[in-house]
């Protein structure tokens, strides 16, 4: 009887190790896309696919409406509670690991490969963070308006000089067809002000910050390069070139389709919209060059892991896994957002060689420039869109550039140059 109760507890005492063996640790994930089923159900099959191909880790996803959710990882942090794996918008990353809410990535040697630079999310020369896909701006058109009016179709190679742009403007007005020639979205006053138009003001010459130290806006965002931006920017506004900031957003999201504007500065993930209603007659055209170069942002949202994950090798493991160009694709197909390599464009519908999109792609690859790659963005984009707000409704360009300047220069001291992770 002793031998079988000795025999009984060795097979249980056995079961046991061999359970343990097989248990996965969980890995607890934070996703900015709630509402969105697309984004869900494919990064649930993302999830999925993860943890049934090894039998170390196991993912559990919880996602907060894009709102709510810089806010809540920045509570979360504070009150220690943050998941393993974080997304990130790509421009907010060096602050939220400057903060001491992120780690850099451990992933394999050549995992990055072949990535477009604005999916790579890199503070003091290490990665923190990596997007599936990027974004592009563009400027929208139909081919038969600037057949009508003579105007020239620009390419990468020879995009619309800052006067030339000016002058297609004023062509456009001088028309009367339009409500305006042009829009910019200004109902969208939320990041949508740095990433789109921080372009301009880097064309023309001039920076939210100076990017050799990052110690300052002085000379960058209110020197004579920015100046003339500003003034660049108020006479689009002064001359009835574009709406104001009292735009509402039903106007900004179909005005170029019915026709009231003659030109559209806007991403690509309206781009299959528009495709749908115009057809062949829409063209995607590369950013206006004012001086120093078509400038276009960079960097969309990103996976990273958070500072105080336990098992940084299973969240960067996860990472890792959804770099495949299969997923890159699928997100691709799935919100019609740049896949971040050429291997995985090869497998979409509109970013293949020959697919409608094709150009978004060459656009990231060719005119991307990641906004300031400083913990300090985070308030410098701030500023930046109260002084374009400011100019746009009748404030003097330099008073309003200057207080710009001088906020942001207040904020860096504040925080002692943002040095302390440096």
């Amino acid at each position: 009887m002793k031998s079988l109760k000795l025999l009984a507890a060795t097979l249980a005492f056995s079961t046991a190790l061999g359970g343990a063996a097989f248990a996965q640790t969980n890995l607890t994930m934070w996703y900015h896309g709630a509402g969105s089923t697309v984004e869900r159900d494919l990064i649930n099959g993302i999830i999925t696919d993860f943890n049934g191909s090894q039998t170390d880790w196991k993912v559990s996803l919880q996602e907060f409406p894009q709102a709510a959710y810089n806010d809540s990882v920045v509570a979360a942090a504070v009150a220690g509670n943050l998941p393993d794996i974080i997304d990130v918008d790509g421009p907010v990353m060096p602050n939220w690991a400057w903060a001491g809410y992120m780690q850099p990535l451990q992933l394999s040697e050549g995992a990055l490969d072949g990535f477009l630079p604005g999916a790579i999310g890199k503070y003091n020369d290490q990665v923190y963070s990596v997007g599936l896909w990027d974004a592009a701006v563009a400027m929208y058109a139909r081919k038969s308006t600037l057949e009508k009016f003579n105007i020239r179709i620009p390419t990468l190679e020879q995009p619309w000089t800052g006067e030339e742009f000016n002058g297609i403007l004023e062509t456009l007005k001088a028309s009367g067809e339009f409500d305006y020639p042009l829009n910019l979205g200004m109902a969208d006053q939320g990041e949508w002000y740095p990433y789109a138009f921080a372009p301009f003001l880097w064309s023309f010459g001039g920076d939210l910050v100076d990017r050799t130290s990052y110690e300052t806006a002085e000379g960058a965002l209110n020197g004579d390069a920015a100046v003339a931006f500003g003034e660049w920017w108020q006479s689009l506004f002064t001359n009835n070139y574009v709406p104001g900031t009292s735009q509402d957003m039903a106007s900004h999201e179909t005005g170029f389709i019915d026709g009231d504007y003659a030109l559209q500065w806007n991403g690509n993930w309206v781009a299959v919209k528009t495709l749908e209603a115009l057809g062949d007659d829409v063209l995607f055209l590369p950013a206006p060059d004012f001086g120093n170069g078509p400038k276009i942002g960079g960097a969309s949202w990103q996976f990273g892991v958070s500072a105080t994950s336990a098992h940084p090798d299973g969240a960067s493991a996860f990472i890792e896994f959804a770099l495949q160009p299969k997923y890159l694709a699928a997100f691709s197909d799935g919100i019609g957002l740049i896949p971040a390599t050429a291997e995985a464009a090869a497998l979409t519908k509109n970013y293949a060689p020959g697919g409608a999109l094709e150009s978004f792609y060459a656009l990231s690859e060719k005119q991307a420039m990641l906004r300031p790659v400083t913990p300090g963005y985070v308030f410098e984009a701030l500023e930046f869109r109260k002084a374009l707000s400011d100019i746009a409704n009748g404030a003097d360009v330099v008073d309003a550039l200057d207080a710009a300047t001088d906020a942001i220069n207040a904020d860096i001291a504040r925080n002692n140059n943002y040095a302390a992770a440096q």
